[in-house]
């Protein structure tokens, strides 16, 4: 099961939260001037990265709120996790700290590196 480190309530399992899709995509100032192919590529076009993808997420039975994450599409690993209204962390900063979360060898808690192991 992959575990989630929610920024507000700390890690836990992925049955309790929902992916809202990518992050960091910005509504257009004035809608109203597009025309139908650029309001359409701005609803249903995302950027579908193989990699590193910003993503927003909604821990629905935990907290209730929302967050973002960059997650590894190819391994669906979720490197870090940080608040709405953060900049996107530079992935070269991010490092993994060994762990037990569950109690089980082998899980892995991320942390951004320069936030001394805690959330950031």
């Amino acid at each position: 099961m992959l575990l989630i480190d929610c920024p507000f309530c700390g890690t836990r399992p992925e049955l309790e939260f929902h992916c809202g899709g990518e992050a960091h995509i910005r509504r257009p100032e004035r809608p109203g001037d597009l025309d139908d192919e650029e309001w359409a590529a701005f609803l249903f076009y995302r950027s579908n990265t193989k990699g590193l993808q910003a993503e927003l997420w909604h821990h629905s039975h935990g907290c209730q709120r929302w967050f973002n994450a960059l997650r590894n599409t190819v391994t669906d690993d979720i490197e870090v996790t940080y608040r709405m209204g953060q900049a996107r962390p530079d992935p070269a900063e991010v490092t993994t700290q060994p762990g037990s979360v569950d109690g089980t060898a082998g899980d892995v808690v991320w942390v951004m590196a320069d936030a001394g192991g805690e959330r950031p």
